[in-house]
């Protein structure tokens, strides 16, 4: 799969079939619309593309600082090259790109610049200046401009939308089984692994603080969580605390993790987490004594957890 980061970078001589959305989680009921593409443009002998766009349109439209993302842009592009896309385009989102009209943004983008033979698109699909452009619309522009658009069920597009709000809602709430469950895949966390206060190492749980750049990036509830690393080829796991250590007046949330029977700086590298399972909810003890305790209980329920699911 190709990267584009914007429309006027991309070319193709063959033909493509487009279709165009957040698809924020990569979820089942994105896979299997993105799979439909990939699978129709073999059939046919063109180009698959996912059109997109970053920043999303509230965070530009609206400085919507409560968007909350499932993935990161780089992480969904991950997720995406597993599908077998050809390429995925990520358009830059601005003002002034939201002023294109619905015929300006079929013409230029999809006709001049993605070389279109087919859309496949959601029934509820706006698109263009306020939102004017619609499937309608797409399907009287197709005929003008020789591309075909299928609309993609009602059901399908009203499964997606479903899935992502229960995703957010359950990592929000902490219910990591059902939001993987619906993702597919283990819901994930990547940053850079920066210096901390050393708190855990002088406990005997050295742990690695992950900082995550990407303010609009969903971070579940606050808590402790099994959770598997893949550093330097090989799966490394432990567990992870979310949350504002209200056991030494913590007064920010941090994201520490402490790996089982691993022992090398990661200080400066960019590291991705997946969450697997969540263990307890953040608790204040007493003494840092007692929170010892409960970190060799939380180490044992965690290996216990891996030794039954893996």
């Amino acid at each position: 799969m190709k990267i584009i980061h914007n429309t006027l970078t991309f070319f193709s001589e063959e033909e493509t079939f487009v279709t165009i959305g957040t698809f924020d989680g990569v979820h089942f009921g994105h896979q299997k619309i993105i799979e439909k593409v990939v699978s129709e443009a073999k059939e046919a002998n063109k180009k698959s593309v996912v059109l997109t766009f970053f920043p999303h349109p509230r965070m530009v439209l609206q400085k919507d600082v409560s968007v909350k993302l499932i993935n990161t842009i780089d992480e969904r592009a991950v997720l995406l090259e597993k599908t077998g896309l050809d390429y995925l385009i990520i358009h830059p989102f601005s003002k002034e790109f939201s002023k294109m009209t619905a015929l300006e943004f079929v013409r230029n983008i999809l006709v001049d610049q993605l070389n279109i033979s087919k859309l496949i698109i959601g029934y509820d699909h706006h698109f263009g200046k306020n939102r004017e452009g619609n499937i309608t619309q797409l399907t009287e522009y197709s005929h003008v401009y020789d591309f075909k658009v299928e609309e993609i069920p009602a059901q399908d597009i009203d499964e997606v939308s479903v899935s992502s709000t229960k995703i957010r809602s359950a990592l929000n709430a902490g219910d990591l089984k059902t939001a993987n469950h619906y993702l597919g895949y283990f819901f994930m966390l990547t940053g850079t692994v920066v210096n901390g206060k050393k708190l855990g190492g002088k406990i005997g749980f050295p742990t690695a603080n992950i900082h995550i750049e990407e303010s609009y990036k969903l971070i579940p509830k606050n808590g402790v969580y099994v959770v598997k690393s893949f550093i330097e080829n090989q799966s490394v796991f432990g567990m992870m605390n979310i949350g504002n250590r209200p056991t030494v007046d913590g007064n920010y949330q941090t994201i520490e993790v402490h790996f089982f029977d691993f022992n090398q700086n990661l200080y400066g590298q960019k590291i991705t987490v997946e969450l697997m399972y969540f263990l307890r909810d953040e608790k204040k003890f007493d003494s840092i004594e007692l929170l010892a305790i409960q970190l060799k209980k939380d180490e044992q329920n965690a290996k216990t957890h891996l030794q039954n699911n893996l």
